[in-house]
């Protein structure tokens, strides 16, 4: 008797997403049927139900990602670190906290790359963030599209944060990126980048 992936699921006591997965690494596979849908031996469910295979998901984790760009935000990056770690344990959610310093156009980040091997590896069950800027200034897309490849939920807190104008998002912007260039050029503590980047700051606060 061949039964759906929905009840193949309920026998087994594990999720249809962990069903589609086991299919695809060869490890329980399913016939299908002419539309496409996965049907199980039911026979064959019942005798794994005696010795269950282990649901991947329980050994994943949930992972919050904190980032700031520059050192004198260092308090900042502990709020944030402290925010997702109290919203996780709210939840009931084994987690880990990666904490980043750097711009948010900087993709070589040494906790941004930790993220993605950890996304990538299927480690990740879910990721936390404060606001989806915190992941990257632009791109973030992308880490949002490897999340969905790899079965990661992404989780915003302050999704209803207040919009900004168009003005104010290119004039935080073209800072993000002013900076990143001026500590190249000049050296991140120097005088002279401090100095332009205060003045930018100045004219990003007046716009």
């Amino acid at each position: 008797m061949k039964v759906s992936i929905t009840e193949a699921a309920r026998i087994l006591g594990v999720s249809t997403k962990t069903l589609r997965r086991w299919d695809q690494e060869g490890k329980l596979a399913a016939e299908r049927t002419m539309g496409g849908h996965r049907r199980y031996d039911l026979g064959q469910l019942k005798r794994l139900a005696v010795h269950r295979l282990p649901d991947p998901d329980a050994t994943r984790i949930t992972v919050g990602y904190a980032r700031v760009s520059s050192h004198d935000q260092r308090g900042d990056l502990k709020r944030q670190a402290i925010l997702l770690s109290e919203y996780c344990t709210r939840n009931g959610w084994q987690h880990e906290i990666i904490e980043d310093l750097g711009s948010g156009i900087n993709y070589r980040k040494k906790g941004l790359r930790q993220l993605i091997k950890l996304i990538c590896s299927g480690e990740v069950k879910r990721l936390v963030l404060t606001h989806k800027d915190r992941l990257l200034r632009f791109g973030a897309e992308l880490i949002f599209a490897l999340c969905e490849e790899f079965g990661t939920e992404v989780v915003v807190i302050n999704q209803t944060q207040q919009e900004l104008s168009f003005e104010e998002e290119l004039a935080q912007d073209v800072l993000e990126i002013i900076t990143v260039f001026s500590a190249r050029l000049y050296g991140s503590r120097s005088h002279k980048n401090r100095k332009l980047v205060q003045t930018l700051r100045e004219v990003a606060d007046e716009l």
